[in-house]
């Protein structure tokens, strides 16, 4: 993993959103239509170029698929892995929107469920495990058709790395019932180890992999309510994810977490500074986390008490996709000097708070805005890069 040697690199979550003629084939798909599967396979593999193109000529240092190749954040796992069914369930298994989705704000999160923005009171879908969690010879293609398209993608730019995100452990157990396993811990451990089988695959086909966890600090209401210590709740689920990337170098690995992509107050997020010590004990070697939005960007201050081991390097969020103003390039070169005089110019990467997609079908901002905030993100980084290491820097 590189490291912001003689200029700020950029980068960001990793799923972005999809192109209006790769969902066309994402439903033609579905419906069985002639020739269906070869399109999208065809559609799938231009979209994935042209995304990496696209950040390329953004500003983007270090690129992902975009996701193109995943119908969601974690339901991908029902066409890779064994062991889950997917049930309709008459009230809602998603938590993690906690106290505030009962109280102050109730009314609000009601308006965002009509509009299909979070899980409805009325009606959700649930992954159940019925079954041993393994990977599948179906799941294994998928995953190498993802890593041969951005391979074939990342031929015709030039850019400094690239990066494929894969769900954590904990993120998968944000909508989930276990049927099968004895207990929750060996459930857990079992799944991580099925997913080790994909985060060692991208590691070995030279792809930095990055593990997103944006469930665990969301679950905070959820744990506290139902009387369990939330910091050790964290803790197991931090082991599986190290038990999940044994024997995978730390060099090759990011960590993502944050507080939630939806758009809502987030007046009851769990502050960075109550578990970044464990999020710094993930065998990881970057961090990317939220920082940028109204809520949390307050929280660069947490670097200064808190040490970033010295072979580690921070990802913070430095544009968000929780708003819909472009940022300043000043504003993110202000943001990314903070950091950089905290931990240092060459451990900083800029990123984003979140991905701008969570699924095939749903969207935090327009794409031009999107693509707008990338180039802000890139302006901002040369601004930066001239404050921190002179104005002849490249």
């Amino acid at each position: 993993m590189q490291r912001s040697q003689e200029r700020i690199l950029t980068t960001h979550v990793g799923s972005l959103i999809r192109p209006p003629q790769l969902l066309e084939a994402v439903s033609a798909r579905a419906s069985g239509q002639p020739d269906a599967e070869a399109t999208y396979e065809r559609v799938l593999r231009q979209s994935v170029a042209d995304v990496v193109r696209q950040q390329a000529a953004s500003g983007i240092d270090v690129p992902s698929d975009g996701e193109y190749g995943k119908s969601g954040w974690f339901f991908y796992l029902l066409e890779r892995t064994s062991g889950f069914e997917l049930r309709d369930v008459p009230r809602p298994a998603v938590t993690f929107l906690g106290a505030e989705r009962e109280g102050r704000f109730a009314a609000y999160y009601d308006q965002l469920a009509r509009a299909g923005e979070v899980p409805s009171a009325a009606f959700s879908r649930q992954l159940v495990a019925t079954g041993p969690i393994t990977y599948t010879e179906q799941g294994r293609a998928l995953l190498q058709r993802d890593i041969a398209n951005v391979q074939a993608a990342l031929a015709d730019v030039h850019v400094t790395e690239a990066f494929l995100p894969l769900i954590a452990p904990a993120s998968v157990f944000v909508n989930h019932a276990n049927e099968f396993y004895p207990s929750e811990e060996a459930y857990l451990f079992a799944l991580a180890e099925a997913l080790h089988e994909e985060y060692q695959a991208v590691v070995d086909a030279g792809l930095l992999l990055q593990v997103d966890d944006a469930i665990l600090l969301n679950m905070y209401d959820a744990v506290r309510a139902a009387g369990q210590d939330y910091r050790a709740w964290v803790q197991l689920r931090l082991e599986a994810l190290n038990h999940a990337l044994h024997g995978i170098p730390e060099d090759r690995v990011r960590y993502h977490v944050c507080w939630g992509s939806w758009h809502g107050p987030h007046t009851s997020d769990v502050p960075l500074r109550e578990f970044v010590d464990l999020v710094l004990r993930v065998k990881a070697g970057a961090y990317s986390i939220e920082a940028a939005n109204p809520r949390h960007e307050h929280e660069w201050t947490v670097w200064q008490d808190v040490k970033l081991p010295d072979e580690k390097t921070l990802i913070p969020g430095i544009v968000t996709h929780h708003i819909s103003h472009v940022e300043h390039p000043e504003v993110v070169a202000q943001r990314i000097v903070r950091f950089a005089q905290v931990v240092g110019r060459e451990r900083i990467i800029a990123g984003t708070d979140c991905g701008f997609a969570q699924n095939q079908n749903l969207q935090r901002q327009h794409p031009t805005i999107m693509w707008a905030k990338f180039e802000a993100l890139a302006e901002g980084a040369r601004l930066a890069t001239q404050q921190l290491w002179g104005a002849r820097a490249a």
